[in-house]
């Protein structure tokens, strides 16, 4: 990634990443770790990772690449490319690192980061035997972290804003 899109260097590489998550636990500090294609920030978004950010230390958001994107969303998607959406993310207060992931879900970003708490916004759930327990909970529960479920912003979402404005 071109060094003029690090600025802050809140865009990093999953290992600069994980050298960050050791010293923050080694300082007594706690991850919190959330996951998604952000292709249009919306207040949603915003709201979301704000209150994410509240649950830890430092809150550090995996972000699908383009390639994932598509295969997730379909073609057309993302709107927004991965180092635009990176940047945007970085910027935002409640943000203290994003990295991006090629990988569909965020299961193996999760083993390597070990985050403390997982947040999934409300249309997901924290119960395990749930159909919509996120599948990256389980990696989760398998090192004693812990999964969190934060507020749903009902009507905010890219889809729905992408509809409105006819794509």
């Amino acid at each position: 990634m071109d060094a003029f899109l690090r600025p802050n260097r809140k865009i990093l590489s999953r290992k600069e990443l994980a050298q960050h998550r050791r010293i923050l636990r080694e300082g007594g500090g706690s991850l919190v770790l959330t996951n998604g294609c952000f292709d249009l920030l919306h207040v949603g978004h915003v709201r979301s990772l704000t209150d994410a950010r509240r649950l830890g230390s430092a809150l550090a958001v995996g972000l699908n690449s383009d390639s994932s994107v598509r295969r997730i969303k379909g073609e057309g998607r993302p709107v927004t490319h991965q180092e635009e959406r990176a940047e945007i993310l970085a910027a935002l207060e409640a943000v203290d690192y994003v990295t991006i992931f090629d990988e569909d879900t965020a299961s193996q970003l999760v083993a390597e980061l070990r985050p403390d708490i997982y947040v999934k916004g409300g249309d997901y759930s924290a119960d395990p035997g749930s159909p919509t327990f996120p599948i990256e909970g389980r990696v989760v529960l398998s090192y004693g972290g812990r999964v969190e479920v934060i507020r749903y912003e009902a009507g905010r979402s890219t889809t729905a804003l992408l509809a409105r404005l006819g794509g």
